[in-house]
């Protein structure tokens, strides 16, 4: 009986893929105004994902991102030629190191492993010149548009990655980073994290002079993932406007890892953005489910909370994560629903205020835009309705790209009035 049970829930589960996938295929396919209007708007206009995990694939052997995958057969969200199905001009691919040992040694090991990221990202880059090429720059971004190719952007999450070394911000920025997650899901010497007990009691003495070097670098300070207090530190140290790469709103969604209206109206003063996350759990409550919720506790605890891990372990955690997926469905999130948190956010902070980061490969991914081959489904949903092309130009890219900007144009002041090159 429990094979059984096994085998139609299995059943169900592809069913439900099969009439999501028809469901986007017709949103997406139609001919009638709006959706013809969305689909040219989508293609005019700079689009890009301000955050995507898509590294930690490109780390596992045999990965090719010239090749269009199957979500659904090998859990990926983001390759070149779904890239372009999808009308995503250009993403951030994050160089994400899980939080380790806080010594000597655990941060040479941290720094090894986010350079082996860079060199990966390198490497596909220079593989495909006629895919994709490494952007810095809004510049950048634009150029490789108008050639047809996708803009590949760095930033690094976890601010763990440059250890209590300040000068690897410098040296991560001329890798082509711009933006430094300043941690991720625990504690760091930088702040607190969102989803970790009280320690630094928000932005560290250390953390204040990480961001104020990033600000004279000219590096983007992403605050997803910290702290409220921390977040709040930080705007009273910066100089140059912030960024939150990947996070919702708290109104709609009570999860620690949003963002208050009190928080998403000080980024707005600030000059930041805050680009929407589409990964589930921050775009609805999840319906509770002990059994899965078990089966992920346990996962966690066998891996160590997926700290520290080797690429062997990684895979087979990522796997043993997906499989959980798989027995215990969850219902997934709509287009819609990421629309509300946009609403939200717009209402808030402001249109000038508001982007769009996917967590794709990282957990994002919800019914309508599953992977990054759907993308175009936001841009739908926001015209129908009733957002203008500028609206949507802001939110797609132009706000983040304004911010970068900005960061750049602080930099090149401090280093006039300082003599620094």
């Amino acid at each position: 009986m429990k094979n059984f049970n096994l085998k139609m829930r299995g059943r169900l589960f592809l069913i439900i893929v099969f009439c999501e996938v028809v469901f986007c295929v017709q949103l997406w396919a139609g001919n009638d105004k709006s959706e013809k209007k969305a689909k040219e708007l989508h293609h005019a206009i700079l689009t890009l994902d301000s955050h995507n995990d898509t590294p930690l694939r490109l780390m596992q052997k045999g990965f090719n991102m010239s090749v269009r995958h199957d979500p659904r057969s090998d859990h990926s969200k983001v390759d070149f030629p779904r890239m372009k199905e999808g009308g995503l001009d250009g993403a951030f691919f994050a160089v994400f190191v899980s939080q380790g040992p806080r010594t000597i040694q655990g941060f040479e090991k941290v720094k090894q492993k986010a350079n082996a990221i860079f060199d990966t990202l390198y490497a596909v880059v220079d593989r495909y010149p006629d895919l994709a090429g490494l952007a810095t720059t809004p510049g950048d971004a634009y150029r490789l548009k108008k050639e047809g190719k996708r803009a590949v952007f760095i930033g690094i999450e976890n601010g763990y990655a440059i250890g209590k070394d300040l000068s690897l911000i410098s040296t991560f920025y001329l890798r082509g980073a711009r933006y430094i997650t300043l941690c991720h899901t625990k504690n760091n010497d930088i702040c607190d994290s969102s989803t970790d007990t009280l320690e630094n009691n928000g932005l560290s003495p250390y953390g204040v002079e990480v961001v104020k070097e990033m600000n004279h670098v000219g590096m983007m300070v992403d605050v997803s993932h910290i702290s409220d207090k921390a977040l709040k530190d930080v705007l009273s140290v910066t100089k140059a406007p912030v960024i939150a790469s990947h996070s919702c709103a708290k109104a709609i969604c009570n999860n620690p890892r949003n963002l208050s209206d009190d928080l998403l109206r000080a980024i707005a003063k600030n000059g930041g953005v805050i680009q929407m996350c589409i990964l589930n759990d921050y775009v609805k409550t999840p319906q509770p489910n002990p059994t899965r919720d078990s089966a992920r506790a346990a996962l966690r605890n066998k891996y160590h909370n997926f700290e520290g891990l080797s690429e062997d372990e990684m895979k087979a955690a990522n796997n043993e994560w997906y499989s959980i997926d798989v027995r215990y469905p969850q219902p997934l999130a709509n287009v819609s629903e990421v629309a509300d948190h946009i609403d939200h956010m717009v209402k808030v902070a402001g249109i000038g205020h508001v982007g769009i980061g996917t967590d794709f490969d990282g957990g994002g991914g919800v019914e309508g835009c599953f992977d990054v081959s759907e993308m175009g489904n936001i841009t739908l949903e926001l015209v129908n309705r009733g957002y203008s092309k500028n609206d949507i130009r802001k939110i797609w890219g132009g706000n983040l790209m304004r911010v970068l900007s900005k960061t750049e144009k602080v930099a090149q002041r401090y280093k006039a009035s300082c003599g620094c090159r």
